[in-house]
C-alpha cells in the first residue's frame, strides 16, 4: 500500500460514533448546509418503507432536524414500492418524469443522476432501498464529515456484509468487490486502495462535486464516481466512515457476472477514453437439452455532468 494511502487511512477513516448527532446539528446550524437523502428504488416494497420511516423518525424530527429532504426515485417498479414509500413519508418521484426530453435508460446510475434535478440539498446522501434492519446511522455517519469538515467532498460508508445463513464463518458478501473492483483499483488507481467498500451504495457528497461528474447509468456508477472524484478533488477530499453492519438481498451468480462486466467496462473506459466496441456478455442457463447461451449488452452509457444540462443550470440560476 502506498504511504500516501496509509496516511489517508489514519486521517480520513472514521467511525460514525466519532461525530455525535449534537455535533452534526451544531455544524449544520452554523454552516446553513442542507441535506437531501435519495433512495433509488426498483421493486423494493419489502424494505423501502422501514428505511424511510427510520430516517423520518430519527433524523427529520423536531429534536433532530438533520435531514431536510427525503426522496425515493422510483425507476419503474411494478410492485407497491411507490405507495409504501409515500405512506412512510417520502416524496416519491418517478424516473420518467425527470428531464422527460431525455428518454430514461435502465440502471441505478440513471436515477442517481436524475436525482440531482429533483433535490435541493447542498449535501446529497444516497442509500440503497433494499437494506434490512436499517439504522439511521448510515445517513448521519456519512454526512457527518461533510458537515463538520469543509475540506471533505465525498464520503463512502464502510461496514461488515455478512452472507446469509449457510456461509462459512467470517465470510463476507461483496464478491464483486473482492474479485473485480478491488484488484482494478489496486492495480490502476492505487490511491483508492484504502476504501473498504468501494462499490457500496451508501455514500454522500457535496452537490458542487456531483454536478461536475459523469454518471455511468448502470452497475458501474459507484466505481465511476469514486475514480472521477479522485481525479477531480484529490484523495484528501475523500473519506470513509464505519457504520456497522449492512444487511441486504444478495444477488445470484449470473447477476453478479453482469455487474462485474459493467464495472470492468467502467474502469476500461476510464483507462482508455477512446472509441471502444460496445461489449456483450454471454452467460449460460441449463435447459432441458443442455446449456443454453444467453447474451446481454453490458452497460456502457454514461450521462454527462449535470452542470452541462440546460434545465439544471436554469433551475440553479432561478
Amino acid at each position: 500500500m502506498l504511504e500516501e494511502v496509509e496516511r489517508w487511512l489514519s486521517s480520513r477513516s472514521w467511525s460514525a460514533a466519532d461525530r455525535p448527532l449534537e455535533q452534526l446539528l451544531e455544524a449544520k446550524r452554523q454552516t446553513g448546509r442542507t441535506v437531501s437523502v435519495v433512495l433509488p428504488a426498483l421493486d423494493e416494497e419489502a424494505t423501502v418503507g422501514a428505511i424511510v420511516a427510520a430516517i423520518r423518525a430519527e433524523l427529520m424530527c423536531d429534536a433532530v432536524p438533520l435531514v431536510d429532504e427525503l426522496v425515493v426515485l422510483d425507476s419503474g417498479s411494478t410492485d407497491r414500492t411507490a405507495e409504501v414509500a409515500a405512506a412512510a413519508g417520502a416524496r416519491v418521484v418517478h424516473r420518467d418524469t425527470v428531464l422527460p426530453r431525455l428518454p430514461a435508460l435502465p440502471g441505478k446510475g440513471e436515477v442517481l443522476w436524475r436525482s440531482l434535478l429533483v433535490t435541493t440539498g447542498d449535501i446529497i446522501c444516497f442509500v440503497d432501498a433494499d437494506l434490512r434492519e436499517f439504522s439511521a446511522t448510515f445517513v448521519s455517519g456519512i454526512v457527518g464529515p461533510l458537515l463538520t469538515d469543509p475540506d471533505i467532498r465525498f464520503v463512502k460508508a464502510m461496514y461488515d456484509r455478512p452472507l446469509e445463513a449457510g456461509g462459512h464463518p467470517g465470510e463476507q458478501g461483496g464478491r464483486v468487490t473482492e474479485l473485480v473492483a478491488r484488484p482494478l483499483l489496486n492495480l490502476h488507481w492505487p490511491q483508492l486502495a484504502g476504501f473498504v467498500q468501494p462499490l457500496g451504495g451508501e455514500y454522500a457528497a457535496r452537490r458542487s462535486l456531483l454536478e461536475r461528474l459523469p454518471f455511468p447509468v448502470g452497475y458501474g456508477v459507484e466505481l465511476g464516481l469514486l475514480v472521477d472524484a479522485l481525479h477531480t478533488v484529490g484523495l484528501d477530499a475523500l473519506a470513509q466512515v464505519d457504520v456497522g453492519v449492512r444487511k441486504h438481498r444478495h444477488q445470484g451468480g449470473q447477476a453478479l457476472g453482469r455487474m462485474a462486466a459493467a464495472i470492468y467496462r467502467t474502469a476500461q473506459l476510464r483507462l482508455a477514453r477512446g472509441h471502444l466496441v460496445r461489449p456483450r456478455l454471454t452467460q449460460f442457463d441449463r435447459g432441458e437439452e443442455g446449456f443454453v447461451p444467453r447474451t446481454t449488452d453490458v452497460d456502457t452509457e454514461e450521462r454527462p455532468p449535470m452542470a452541462e444540462i440546460p434545465e439544471y443550470a436554469a433551475r440553479r440560476a432561478a
